[in-house]
């Protein structure tokens, strides 16, 4: 709950978000959500690009396995979703990509 939580309460994923900016600066800038609702939960989501969830994926040594898969808005959208514990907090990552339509047979691109 949420009610009478301080700043002082967010410290946690505020303190893995500087970590994060320290030592991963030079990968892809993610939209970060820190919530009062989870005030232990740091999440980063990825919009344009499934690479730069793999990227934030392979360095903080979350294993492929680890990454649930399933779609979206009708099959239209690839969700990638995976968890690890960073610093004290849950750090989440989530990634949205297109779902490449097949190209029917006959058809040039």
């Amino acid at each position: 709950m949420s009610e009478g939580l301080t700043l002082d309460g967010l410290a946690v994923p505020l303190r893995v978000l500087r970590l994060l900016a320290v030592d991963f600066g030079h990968l892809p800038a993610p939209e970060i959500d820190v919530s009062t609702i989870y005030p232990d939960r740091l999440v980063l989501r990825f919009h344009h690009d499934l690479a730069d969830f793999e990227a934030w994926r392979d360095a903080l040594g979350i294993a492929p396995d680890d990454v649930a898969y399933r779609e979206q808005s009708d099959g239209r959208t690839r969700v990638l979703k995976a968890h690890v514990e960073y610093a004290g907090a849950v750090l989440e990552l989530i990634g949205y990509g297109d779902v490449q339509a097949p190209v029917p047979v006959g058809v040039s691109v």
